[in-house]
C-alpha cells in the first residue's frame, strides 16, 4: 500500500509538472487575433498600428483591419492607434479575438499642425507657428492664396495697392529680412519646397501653417530668413467608397473707388489752364465697370487604401479698364495609394496652371486723372487723323492722352506652370519610416508688347515697336528623410528625423524687339520690323544654373505631455557663392511646458510659455554673384566705316569682381512666446515677442578699379564693383492673437478672432564690410517735372530703415510761396518713415440656424505716405496749369501756392487706416436628397470702405517702390505713393456652393 501511495504521488507530480511547463509553454505562444473597425462607417481601418502596452512589440492591421500578435508573459494591454482616431487601450484577459471600434480624433485633426518634413500636434509646438483652416480664409472673389491669410496671421503683412488683377502680393513676415535676396515667405505646397503661388487655386487649399520663427524655419536652412508658408491641398475621401462633387460658382462686379477729387473743366480754366472747348471726365472715359466669373468644381473619394481628388478651377477676372483682364486655368489631380497591409503608400501630386493676362500701361491712371478736362477724347483734323489716329494729342511734356495710351499701347503675358510630386513612404518597423520624394517645378512666361506707329509716348518717333519675350524655369528636387519614434520610458516620447536633399535649378530667357512697321502688326511679326538695332529694339538671351544640396536633422521630445524640446540642424552647400564659403549651417532649438499639468491655474485650461533660437539664410537671386561675370558691352566698329559690317563686334564688359569669400545672409533669431487656453479652450491665444539680427547682406558696392581685390588676393579690381556681404540690421516686434468660440447671443453664435502685431522698425547697424560701404544711402526722387535730383528717402546707420528726410514747410509767404526750414539736402531733417508701427486684422462669424454672417476688419497704423498726386499737381504756378490739379485744402486757400511743387513735409502724410475688407452673407438650404449632402448661396464684398486721413489713392503700406526696378533697393524706398497707381476697386460677389454625395 505504501508502494503504491508512493507511485502515486510520483504520478501525480510528474502531472503537475507536465502542466506546469504546458502552460508557461501555452503562456508564452499564445497568440490574439482582431479586427480593427472605424466607429461611424464599421469600415475596416488598414494600416492601423497594435501594439503591446510598455513595448515596442507590434504589428499593422491588413487591408481588413486584421491583425495577429504574439503575446508573452506578463502582456496585458494592447495599444491601438492610427492616425486621425483616438487611441484605445484593450485589457486581453482571457481573450483570444478582440474587435476595436476606433473613434476619430476630430480635435487632434483640428489641432494638427504642419511643420517642416510633418506635422505635430499643437500641444507640442515649441515655436511661433501658425495655422489656419479654410473656415478662417479670407472670403469673397479671392484670386491668390496670399488673400486667403491678408491681416490674419500676426506679423504676416499682405499688401497690394491698388485693384490690378495682375498684381502680385507683396508678402513680408516680421518685416524687412533682406534687402533683395527673397524678401517673401518660402512656399512650400504639398512638401515640394520654392513651389510658386501660381500652382495652387485657394479653392484646393485645405490648410495654411505659417513659420513666423527662426527656429521653425531653420530646417529649411538657406531658404528660410523670410520665413516658410506650408500649403496643404490633399483631401481625404470617405473610406466608404462613395464620392464627393463639389461645384463652386460665382459672378463679381468691380467698380473703381476712392477717386482722388480733381476740378472741374470751369475751375481748371479759372485757374489759368489752357481752354480747349470742351468738357472730358476722363476718368469715367478710362474705367468701366468690370465683371469676373469664377467656377470650381472637384471630384473627390477613397475606397480601402485609396484617396482621390481631382479638380478644375477656371478664373477670368476683369480689369475695371477695357484692355485690362488676368484669365487663369488650374487643374490638379492628387492621389495616395497604400500597398503592403498599408507599410507603403504613394503619393502623388499633379498641378498644371495656365494664366494668360492683358494690361495697359499704368501711367493711363495717372493721366486720366490730370489731363486737361476741356480737352477732348477725339479730334477731326488732319494732323491727328494722321498722326494719331485721330486721338487729340499736344506736343506738351509729360501729356498723354490717356484714353488713346491705353488703346495704342498693349501688354499681354502667358504663362503655364506644372507641378509634378511623387512620394513614397515605407514603415521599415511600426516606428521607422523612410520616405523619398521627387518633384519639378517648371514655369514658362511668354509675353508681347505693343506700341502702335499712332502712340504719342513710344510708338509715333519709332514708326511702331513689339517686342517678344521668354523666361523658363525649372527646378527639380530630390529629398530623401527617416522617421523614428520611440517612448523612452517613463511617459518621455521621442521623435527622431534625418534627411537629404538636393535642388537644381535652371533659367534661361530670350528677349527681341524691332521698330518701324509698315502696318500695325504687332509682336506676331516680328519680322515685319525693318530697323533692328538702335533705341526701341533690343536682342539677348540668357541662362544660368544653380545647384543646392542639404543634410539635416531634427529632434523632438515630448515628457508626459508636459515639457517639449526640439532641435535642428541643417546643413547646405550652394554653387552660387564664393568658393571658400559655399557652405553653411543652420541650427536651432525650442523648449516649452504646459503649466496647467504641473499647476492648479484655475480658468487657464492651457498656460504654455516657449522660447526659441534659430539661425536661417537667404539664398541670392542670381547665382552668378561671386564669380565676376562677364556680359556684353557696347557694339564696336573696328575700321569705323559704317559700309562694312564683318568688322563689327559686341565688346565684353566685366560686370563686377570676383568675391571668394561671398556667402549666406544670416538671421539671427530669438522667440519668447506664450499659447495660452481658458474655460476649457474656450478662449485661445498666443503671445510672441522677437528679436532678429540679420547680417552680411548682398549688396553690390563701387569699388576703384586697379586697385587691389580684397576678396581675391593677388588680384586687382577689373570691373567697378564687387558684390559683398554688406550690412547688418535689427529688428523686434510683439505679437498678440485671440480667439473666442460659441458666444451665445441669445440664438445667435459669434466667434471673434483678433491679432495685432507692434513693430520696434527695422534699424540699420552697418553698411560696410571692411574699408567698402557707405554711411547712407540715399533713394527715391519724386521724378519727373522737375524733381529728378531730390531723393526723399535717407537710410543712415543707427537709424530705422525707410525714413523721409526733406525740408519741413513752415508756412507761405503771401504770394503764396513756401517757407522752407532749408534748402540744403545735407540740412534736411526726419520728416517720416514708411514702415508701419503696428498692424491688426479683427475677425468676425456670426452663425444663426442655417444663416451665417461674417466680416473681417483690417489696418495698419503709424505709416507714412508721400501723396505724389499733391507732390506735383497741387500748386497754381504756371508750369503746373499744363496738368489738372487735385482738390485739397490747398487749393482752395488764398493766396494759392504758387512755387514750383517742391518736395517738403507737406507731401508726407500719416496713412493709417481701418478697412473693411470683406464681408459675406450665406445661407444653407435644407437638402432631403440622398445624393445632395450641402446647398449654400452667399453674397460677399470687398473693400467696402476705408477710414483713414490720408487723401491719396489707397493708404496701403507700401514696402517697395514702383517705380525702382532693382530688387536690391526698392525695399530701401519704403512709403510712397506713385502717380501710375492702379485705382482701387471694390467687389461685389454672388455665388453657390453645390456638394453631391
Amino acid at each position: 500500500m505504501r508502494n503504491y501511495l508512493q507511485k502515486l504521488k510520483s504520478f501525480l507530480l510528474a502531472m503537475t509538472l507536465l502542466l506546469s511547463v504546458t502552460m508557461v509553454a501555452n503562456a508564452q505562444s499564445r497568440s490574439v487575433t482582431g479586427t480593427v473597425l472605424d466607429a461611424t462607417y464599421g469600415d475596416p481601418v488598414p494600416g492601423a498600428t497594435v501594439l503591446v502596452k510598455g513595448t515596442t512589440r507590434g504589428v499593422a492591421t491588413d487591408l481588413d483591419g486584421k491583425f495577429s500578435i504574439d503575446l508573452q508573459s506578463g502582456d496585458q494591454i494592447l495599444v491601438i492607434s492610427f492616425v486621425g482616431y483616438l487611441t484605445q487601450e484593450i485589457e486581453i484577459g482571457n481573450q483570444s479575438s478582440i474587435t476595436v471600434n476606433l473613434e476619430e480624433d476630430i480635435q487632434s485633426l483640428e489641432e494638427a499642425v504642419v511643420i517642416g518634413y510633418g506635422s505635430q500636434d499643437k500641444k507640442e509646438i515649441t515655436s511661433a507657428v501658425v495655422g489656419v483652416k479654410p473656415e478662417d480664409f479670407n472670403k469673397g472673389n479671392v484670386s491668390n492664396p496670399a488673400q486667403l491669410l491678408q491681416g490674419k496671421v500676426a506679423g504676416l503683412s499682405i499688401t497690394r495697392p491698388g485693384g490690378n488683377p495682375n498684381s502680385g502680393f507683396n508678402v513680408r513676415l516680421r518685416g524687412l529680412s533682406t534687402f533683395g535676396a527673397n524678401s517673401s515667405p518660402l512656399i512650400v505646397l504639398d512638401g515640394v519646397i520654392g513651389a510658386s503661388l501660381e500652382n495652387v487655386d485657394p479653392n484646393d487649399i485645405q490648410s495654411i501653417d505659417v513659420l513666423k520663427d527662426g527656429s521653425a524655419a531653420a530646417i529649411y536652412g538657406a531658404r528660410g530668413s523670410s520665413g516658410v508658408i506650408l500649403i496643404t491641398t490633399t483631401r481625404k475621401g470617405n473610406k466608404d467608397g462613395r464620392t464627393n462633387v463639389a461645384i463652386n460658382a460665382f459672378g463679381t462686379l468691380n467698380q473703381a473707388t476712392n477717386l482722388i477729387p480733381i476740378l472741374s473743366a470751369e475751375e481748371f480754366v479759372a485757374r489759368g489752364g489752357t481752354d480747349f472747348g470742351s468738357n472730358t471726365d476722363w476718368r469715367s472715359e478710362l474705367i468701366n465697370d468690370a465683371y469676373s466669373y469664377t467656377t470650381n468644381a472637384s471630384i473627390s473619394g477613397g475606397f480601402n487604401n485609396t484617396n482621390y481628388m481631382a479638380s478644375v478651377n477656371y478664373r477670368d477676372n476683369q480689369g475695371i479698364v477695357n484692355g485690362v483682364s488676368n484669365q487663369r486655368l488650374n487643374t490638379r489631380l492628387n492621389l495616395q495609394q497604400g500597398a503592403f497591409d498599408n507599410k507603403l503608400r504613394f503619393n502623388i501630386n499633379l498641378s498644371f496652371t495656365n494664366v494668360d493676362s492683358e494690361s495697359i500701361n499704368d501711367a493711363a491712371f495717372r493721366y486720366a486723372t490730370l489731363y486737361n478736362p476741356t480737352a477732348p477724347v477725339f479730334e477731326n483734323t488732319e494732323d491727328a487723323m494722321s498722326r494719331f489716329d485721330g486721338y487729340f494729342q499736344r506736343d506738351l511734356f509729360d501729356f498723354y492722352n490717356p484714353v488713346a495710351l491705353a488703346n495704342q499701347q498693349k501688354f499681354i503675358g502667358e504663362t503655364k506652370t506644372a507641378l509634378t510630386s511623387y512620394r513614397a513612404e515605407y514603415d521599415i518597423l511600426p516606428n521607422l519610416t523612410i520616405s523619398a520624394q521627387y518633384s519639378q517645378d517648371r514655369r514658362n512666361t511668354l509675353s508681347g508688347s505693343f506700341w502702335s506707329q499712332y502712340d504719342f509716348q513710344v510708338g509715333l518717333g519709332a514708326s511702331g515697336s513689339a517686342a517678344r519675350n521668354t523666361f523658363d524655369r525649372a527646378q527639380k528636387i530630390f529629398e530623401s528623410t527617416l522617421r523614428y519614434e520611440t517612448d523612452l520610458g517613463n511617459n518621455l516620447n521621442m521623435t527622431l528625423l534625418g534627411g537629404v536633399a538636393t535642388q537644381s535649378t535652371k533659367n534661361q530667357g530670350f528677349n527681341a524687339q524691332v521698330r518701324q512697321y509698315l502696318f500695325d502688326l504687332g509682336w506676331d511679326n516680328l519680322g515685319a520690323g525693318s530697323v533692328r538695332l538702335g533705341n526701341n529694339t533690343d536682342v539677348s538671351s540668357f541662362a544660368n544654373e544653380d545647384q543646392l544640396n542639404s543634410l539635416f536633422g531634427r529632434a523632438n521630445f515630448n515628457y508626459n505631455n508636459t515639457y517639449f524640446f526640439s532641435a535642428s540642424v541643417r546643413a547646405e552647400t550652394y554653387s552660387g557663392f564664393g568658393q571658400n564659403n559655399q557652405t553653411g549651417v543652420f541650427p536651432a532649438f525650442s523648449l516649452g511646458a504646459d503649466f496647467t499639468q504641473i499647476f492648479d491655474m484655475g480658468i487657464f485650461s492651457q498656460f504654455k510659455p516657449r522660447a526659441s533660437y534659430g539661425i536661417t539664410g537667404n539664398l541670392p537671386p542670381s547665382p552668378t554673384l561671386a564669380l565676376g561675370a562677364y556680359g556684353n558691352g557696347n557694339r564696336i566698329d573696328l575700321d569705323g566705316d559704317p559700309l562694312t559690317t564683318n568688322d563689327v563686334f559686341v565688346g565684353i564688359v566685366q560686370n563686377s569682381n570676383p568675391n571668394k569669400d561671398l556667402k549666406w545672409e544670416t538671421k539671427n533669431e530669438m522667440n519668447f512666446g506664450v499659447d495660452f487656453g481658458m474655460w476649457n479652450n474656450k478662449v485661445t491665444g498666443s503671445m510672441d515677442y522677437y528679436v532678429r539680427n540679420i547680417s552680411d547682406l548682398l549688396f553690390n558696392v563701387p569699388v576703384a578699379t586697379g586697385a587691389p581685390n580684397p576678396f581675391d588676393p593677388g588680384r586687382f579690381n577689373t570691373a567697378s564693383s564687387t558684390w559683398v556681404n554688406l550690412a547688418d540690421l535689427r529688428a523686434a516686434g510683439f505679437e498678440f492673437a485671440l480667439g473666442v468660440s460659441d458666444i451665445s447671443l441669445g440664438q445667435v453664435k459669434w466667434h471673434p478672432n483678433f491679432n495685432f502685431t507692434i513693430y520696434d522698425k527695422t534699424t540699420i547697424e552697418s553698411l560696410s564690410a571692411g574699408e567698402l560701404g557707405f554711411e547712407e544711402l540715399r533713394f527715391a526722387p519724386p521724378g519727373s517735372p522737375g524733381q529728378n535730383n531730390n531723393p526723399m528717402i535717407y537710410n543712415r546707420v543707427g537709424q530705422t530703415l525707410g525714413d523721409f528726410y526733406g525740408p519741413r514747410l513752415e508756412g507761405l509767404t503771401d504770394g503764396g510761396e513756401y517757407i522752407l526750414s532749408t534748402t540744403d539736402p545735407n540740412e534736411f531733417e526726419k520728416i517720416g518713415n514708411g514702415l508701419p508701427k503696428g498692424e491688426f486684422g479683427f475677425a468676425n462669424n456670426f452663425v444663426y440656424g442655417q444663416w451665417n454672417l461674417s466680416f473681417f476688419f483690417r489696418g495698419a497704423w503709424g505709416h507714412d505716405l508721400y501723396n505724389s498726386y499733391r507732390g506735383f499737381y497741387e500748386n497754381a504756378d504756371p508750369g503746373s496749369n499744363t496738368w489738372n490739379s487735385v482738390v485739397t485744402d490747398k487749393t482752395s486757400t488764398s493766396p494759392l501756392i504758387v512755387s514750383t511743387p517742391t518736395f517738403n513735409s507737406s507731401y508726407i502724410e500719416n496713412a493709417s487706416f481701418i478697412r473693411l475688407d470683406n464681408m459675406e452673407l450665406g445661407y444653407n438650404l435644407k437638402t432631403n436628397s440622398p445624393n445632395l449632402s450641402s446647398f449654400r448661396v452667399y453674397f460677399a464684398a470687398q473693400n467696402l470702405f476705408t477710414i483713414t486721413d490720408y487723401t491719396g489713392i489707397d493708404p496701403e503700406v507700401r514696402v517697395t517702390d514702383s517705380e525702382n526696378g532693382n530688387g536690391f533697393t526698392t525695399s530701401l524706398s519704403p512709403g510712397i505713393e506713385r502717380r501710375n497707381t492702379y485705382f482701387q476697386t471694390r467687389s461685389f460677389t454672388l455665388g453657390v456652393t453645390v456638394n453631391f454625395k
